[in-house]
């Protein structure tokens, strides 16, 4: 019978912490279990290492297997092969290997080795136990039997030889242990060993994600730049040739029908005709008219047919009765329309006789011209040809909007008089307990219930709302009396128009007024006023605060809203959308996926929508739009969807939603002045199954800066308008009025024509940014600990200075910090110019494209399925008891590692405190006794000198150093907290 063995396969690792200098690290896995130690391959230069190898250990006794303790440590091997980095360990209890057949494979969290460790990412596992033949053949006898100690670098070249050559017999075995588990195996088993694994969730239940990306994001994920034909083949041309300089030119046909006269009437003295359109195989037709009592229509609609369409040399323009009864037509030679370029003024429509049957006149223009046409946004596409209802049509064209000016309305609710007295119930007396109830179209406050105990109750309360201009709502405002826990009696109401309410722009103190209470106001049909009075408010617009629409983080407009506190703008933003490209099909028509999509563009007030291209996966829009730029520090968003309102007619009660397709922002602050950015943006969008890339966005922008002074002079001034900082709002007053801001531009946005949905405004404003992930609280976790690793990095380049690793490099600071003491005068200017010096050493690798979509930095490519689950989950939650549950489970579990890092951190800031609170009075002693004797030292001797021989302490070579911590380290870890004080 066999032996029990105990095997641990080693997967793969991902996101480890680089640890070589270089940003990455070469790592290795190390097992210890019962005084046995077997390691795994080195992976040169891998954040995100793939092993799948097998490592099997001897166990002494099966039964005590539950009480044994399984230790991994992942380690980065350097040149030399005699020191390593730590990079993370995991601890796996006995208790907890399975047999072989149940095994499944785990995604552990590394854990750090002390609190000031700086280690991240996660390594797949499968541990189990078995007795199988082959398995115990494959052991390389059981691993090396070592002891449980960490092995120290060798001080001999013999023990370093040694040691390497152990090394190597030990990669060695290990290889034979693969090759003699892949015997009699198919080689197609042999390639998919060779694929990385899928890793598996350790919390809640498993499901697959994808396989652990390289050290940067996939290449498919990544920024492309792309050399389009802008302008017409010119990429830096002179505007006055053509005004779309940033777009690839297209030309178009264009056809302007504008109307009829002396047509055929029918018997009625009317006149049912429309006008076709026709080139080749496409054709557009005219609104049908039908003039009661005459022969003269007008249409004023325009086509526009794609050249690369035409494959015709006439176009004809037939007019034709309700019944498709040729009417008569006109001819046209393509070979001899005219061709227009604005700014040339349009071309005069003019009179032309139908020829056929029929009698009468059309007034028609032909020309033909490119997107930069005025004509361009308002014309029927030969490429929407399947569109046919009048409403599609109109949700196709392209728009400009502009979101509605924003305003804060502050109501101050100070007092009231002459109300309802004390009254009684059962004999007994009751205070009124007095609140007012404000509301502002679907905004609703209330104050704190006041208790009135005499006839002028008081609140001094000021509550906030969002109001857009034009000012067509009214606040209402309520004053109720609670008569029981589930009843509000109303004691009158007041109306007030915004119109009428003063605006401001600074702080000063806006007049009160009192307004008198009619009983009826707002009340309903049913209810009983009981009293009058009067209530005595202040109320404002404030025009001084920017209204926050969009997350603080991707804001395109930080201007306040009064027009008068605005400054010039300083330059010019050009952005032309040029196309997409690989889009996935949104929906199915005819039996085959496809898209109809469309872009919008998003900046300051001014938003833009693109034409939408239907039927295609390849769209190209090329339309090119500006901005006037205020601040270089904000961010344009622009948004691609696949329109869902083509194939709706207005009796169809199921209207379909547009669908997000991606989303792309680029901060201004990052691009160059009057260079020209041509990039394909990949366009990710993240769905309850994993990220997923839907497209390609090709995209040409140009911020001209036109005051380089004024741009510059913007970097030393507040961000936000000085009213946020003169009476600040709350971070909960500034989430609740950005949500009602957003309803408020989503109303008006999609109250135009054609209307821009509220699923693209919400998706535009990042609604649910604030909704709580487990995928954003861990990539906010690891850009916290990123920031960290500097200080980490600083403190461990001190630590190699002082213990001479490098003795070159040491002695180069030991001369410098020598120069330093003896003219302190220095000191400044050399670090100052130390920093300098970096600036324009890193100037050669500056970032040379714009910033876009991260996925390894938003953690969407390790994420799995059940936190994306939770993620796309509702609020309040619909999963059933036993998933939320779980989540609460695992919840907990997070906030118990932060609980214990903050309490880890709050340790040691009270042990600061501990040293002047005599808490612990040997130590408050101690600790008072060096001060009085450094004070006596350091007056009696020389600054300079104590410095040098500070300095020269913490220098000294090794020989001089000892491998205990010092007695300042000890004396501060002695210190007591309160942590001993927690229950």
């Amino acid at each position: 019978m066999s032996k029990d063995k105990l095997v641990i396969e080693v997967v793969a690792a991902h996101n480890l912490q680089p640890k070589d200098g270089q940003g990455s690290s070469s790592p290795f896995v190390e097992v210890h279990f019962e005084n046995q130690r077997l390691r795994t391959q080195s992976k040169l230069k891998d954040l995100n290492p793939v092993w799948n190898e097998m490592l099997v250990f001897n166990i002494g006794d099966l039964a005590d297997l539950p009480y044994r303790t399984i230790e991994l440590n992942i380690y980065n091997e350097k040149k030399s092969g005699l020191s390593r980095n730590f990079l993370g360990k995991v601890r796996i209890s006995g208790s907890s290997v399975p047999p072989h057949g149940q095994e499944v494979a785990q995604l552990c969290t590394l854990e750090k080795r002390s609190l000031f460790s700086h280690i991240r990412g996660e390594i797949t596992l499968k541990v189990y136990h078995t007795n199988d033949p082959k398995i115990v053949a494959a052991s390389p006898g059981g691993g090396s039997v070592v002891s449980a100690e960490e092995p120290k670098p060798s001080d001999t070249k013999k023990e370093a030889k040694a040691q390497k050559q152990q090394q190597q017999q030990l990669s060695s075995s290990l290889n034979q242990q693969q090759a003699m588990q892949q015997q009699g195996k198919a080689p197609e088993q042999k390639q998919s060993n060779e694929k990385p694994p899928v890793i598996v969730a350790a919390a809640g239940p498993i499901a697959s994600q994808p396989p652990p990306q390289q050290q940067q994001q996939p290449s498919e994920y990544s920024l492309k730049e792309t050399k389009p034909q802008l302008g017409g083949g010119a990429l830096f041309r002179d505007k006055s040739s053509w005004t779309y300089d940033l777009v690839e030119q297209m030309q178009y046909l264009y056809v302007r029908v504008v109307k009829a006269r002396d047509l055929l009437t029918n018997l009625t003295g009317g006149c049912d005709a429309h006008v076709e359109v026709k080139v080749g195989n496409y054709r557009g037709v005219t609104k049908p008219l039908d003039k009661r009592g005459g022969n003269n229509l007008e249409w004023n609609q325009v086509f526009a047919f794609s050249k690369d369409c035409i494959q015709y040399s006439m176009v004809e323009v037939a007019v034709k009765e309700k019944d498709d009864t040729l009417m008569g037509r006109v001819a046209f030679d393509l070979s001899e329309v005219p061709r227009r370029v604005p700014p040339d003024s349009p071309l005069a429509p003019q009179w032309y006789r139908l020829e056929g049957k029929g009698r009468g006149e059309v007034m028609v223009s032909v020309w033909m011209g490119t997107q930069a046409d005025e004509a361009f946004s308002e014309a029927w596409h030969s490429k929407a040809a399947a569109v046919h209802t009048s409403d599609g049509l109109a949700v196709i064209k392209s728009k400009v909007y502009l979101s509605p000016k924003l305003w804060y309305l502050r109501v101050g609710v100070i007092e009231a008089q002459d109300l309802l007295q004390a009254g009684s119930k059962n004999g007994a007396v009751r205070y009124a307990e007095l609140s007012v109830k404000l509301q502002l179209g679907n905004q609703v406050a209330k104050t704190r219930p006041s208790v009135l105990r005499n006839s002028s109750p008081r609140w001094n309360e000021d509550l906030m709302f969002v109001a857009a201009e034009p000012f067509e709502d009214s606040l209402m405002i309520v004053v109720e009396d609670r008569v029981s826990p589930n009843q509000d009696e109303v004691l009158g109401g007041v109306l007030i128009r915004l119109a009428t309410v003063e605006q401001r722009t600074d702080d000063r103190t806006p007049l009160s007024r009192w307004f008198t209470l009619d009983k009826q106001q707002g009340l309903k049909p049913s209810s009983q006023a009981s009293g009058g009075g009067r209530i005595h408010l202040r109320m404002c617009l404030d025009g001084g605060y920017h209204v926050l629409d969009e997350s603080a983080m991707h804001s395109s407009d930080l201007r306040p809203t009064a027009k008068q506190l605005w400054k010039p703008h300083i330059g010019v933003l050009e952005m032309g959308i040029l196309g997409a490209d690989s889009l996935l099909p949104m929906k199915i028509k005819d039996g085959n996926g496809t898209t109809d999509a469309y872009c919008v563009a998003k900046y300051g007030q001014k938003w833009v929508r693109t034409r939408t291209v239907v039927d295609s996966l390849m769209p190209k829009w090329n339309e090119q739009y500006t901005w006037e730029v205020f601040d270089p520090c904000t961010v344009v968003t622009i948004g691609v969807f696949d329109n869902g309102h083509l194939h709706t007619s207005p009796g169809n009660g199921t209207m379909l939603r547009d669908s997000r397709i991606g989303k792309v922002r680029i901060r201004l602050s990052t691009l160059e002045s009057d260079r020209v950015y041509t990039h394909s943006y990949p366009l990710l969008l993240l769905h309850s199954s994993g990220v997923k890339k839907m497209g390609e966005l090709h995209l040409a922008l140009r911020f001209s800066c036109s005051s380089l002074p004024n741009a510059l002079h913007l970097y030393m001034m507040p961000l936000l308008p000085k009213m946020h900082y003169l009476h600040p709002l709350s971070v909960a007053q500034v989430e609740a009025l950005r949500y009602q801001a957003m309803n408020m531009v989503a109303m008006r946005l999609g109250r135009a024509e054609p209307p821009l949905w509220r699923e693209v405004v919400e998706y535009m404003l990042d609604l649910d940014s604030h909704m709580w992930s487990m995928r954003r609280s861990k990539a906010n976790f690891f850009r916290l600990m990123s920031i960290l690793s500097c200080v980490v990095g600083v403190g461990r380049s001190v630590e190699s200075v002082c213990g001479w690793r490098r003795p070159v490099v040491s002695t180069l600071v030991l001369v410098i910090f020598l120069i330093v003491v003896c003219y302190p005068e220095l000191a400044l200017p050399t670090l100052l110019m130390y920093l300098f010096m970096l600036g324009l050493w890193r100037f050669r690798r500056r970032p040379r494209h714009p910033p876009h979509m991260d996925t390894r930095l938003s953690h969407a490519d390790s994420v799995s399925v059940d936190e994306l689950d939770e993620e796309f989950d509702t609020f309040p939650t619909s999963r059933s008891s036993d998933v939320v549950r779980m989540r609460y489970d695992r919840l907990r579990s997070v906030a118990g590692r932060i609980q214990t890092v903050v309490g880890d951190m709050a340790t040691q800031g009270e042990r600061l405190q501990s040293l002047l609170s005599w808490r612990d009075p040997r130590a408050t002693s101690l600790f008072l006794t060096w001060c009085l004797a450094a004070a006596i030292v350091s007056y009696a001797v020389p600054f300079q000198l104590l410095l040098t021989a500070a300095g020269l302490y913490a220098l000294r070579p090794p020989k001089f150093r000892s491998r205990l911590p010092s007695p300042a380290l000890n004396f501060f870890r002695r210190l007591s907290a309160r942590a001993d004080s927690l229950l």
